[in-house]
């Protein structure tokens, strides 16, 4: 099947998908002036040819993608259900904690699959120790994290 060809998925569709992306962030940001459509899609073209070109950077592309739309799968399903419940979910309707709740589970999940995708989670996971050190180094981590927490969040607020 062409959708299994491996120009397909690991050449045709992350060019594609990095040109679109670069073209309409250059489109949208001006960033090369206005009215500069084809510097910017020049540009998002050697930026797409050179991702293809680097084997790399194309490999955790091309790992993260069947992540993020399982990721988006999941949301998709919980916004429906939630929709039901809570009714119309558009503007200024969605509770704010809701809001900052989907951005840290979505932060969360794309450091994860990045890690895991580019090999890093094994080497993190080695460097914690045996067994036995793991927790240690885990309870360790969470505890300067809460005071880093504690001393940013802790302070007087300036008008």
């Amino acid at each position: 099947m062409i959708f299994e060809n491996a120009f397909f998925t690991e050449m045709l569709l992350p060019f594609l998908l990095v040109f679109v992306v670069v073209f309409a962030i250059l489109q949208k940001s001006k960033i090369l002036g206005d009215g500069k459509a084809q510097v910017d899609a020049i540009v998002s073209l050697v930026i797409g040819l050179i991702l293809i070109g680097v084997p790399g950077p194309r490999d955790i592309l091309v790992g993260i993608m069947p992540w993020m739309a399982v990721g988006v799968a999941v949301i998709l399903v919980f916004m429906i259900l939630y929709g039901f419940v809570a009714g119309d979910l558009s503007g200024s309707n969605m509770p704010s904690g809701l809001k900052y709740t989907f951005l840290g589970l979505a932060a969360v999940f794309t450091v994860g699959v990045v890690l895991f995708i580019s090999g890093m989670w094994d080497k993190i996971w080695d460097s914690f120790g045996t067994s036995s050190d793991i927790w240690m180094n885990i309870v360790m981590i969470v505890l300067v994290l809460g005071a880093v927490a504690v001393a940013i969040f802790s302070g007087k607020k300036g008008k």
